[in-house]
């Protein structure tokens, strides 16, 4: 399974960014070898708007199955209902951390957007 997960940094030790659509990186972690790609966010992190939905489409296009964020709004939310992508909320610590505290079932899956739009 492809786990995004919003990151301040590039590697698995790097901390959860709390917010989804402006967070500098996500990191594309394969949930059986820990094996991840590096995805730039840089276009997204100072837009007026649209940051959730563009950022969402770029996670949806490498095949994610599921993100781990802080939180996220609900244009966004939006985009990964459509596209068959569950978000689990409340991930924090490093992108290693939140990637088995999901796999050990601690991050439960949001129905619902946890913030407002560009907050």
């Amino acid at each position: 399974m492809k786990i995004a997960v919003t990151s301040t940094g590039t590697n698995l030790d790097s901390e959860v960014d709390p917010r989804f659509g402006r967070a500098p990186y996500f990191i594309i972690v394969d949930s059986e070898s820990f094996s991840f790609e590096v995805l730039d966010n840089k276009e997204n992190v100072n837009a007026l708007k649209g940051a959730g939905i563009q950022a969402a489409g770029m996670v949806s296009n490498k095949g994610a199955d599921i993100l781990l964020t802080g939180h996220c709004g609900p244009n966004a939310m939006k985009v990964f209902k459509a596209a068959r992508i569950k978000v689990a909320n409340n991930a924090q610590g490093s992108v290693r951390d939140a990637v088995t505290a999901f796999i050990d079932g601690k991050l439960p899956l949001a129905d619902e957007a946890d913030v407002e739009g560009q907050w």
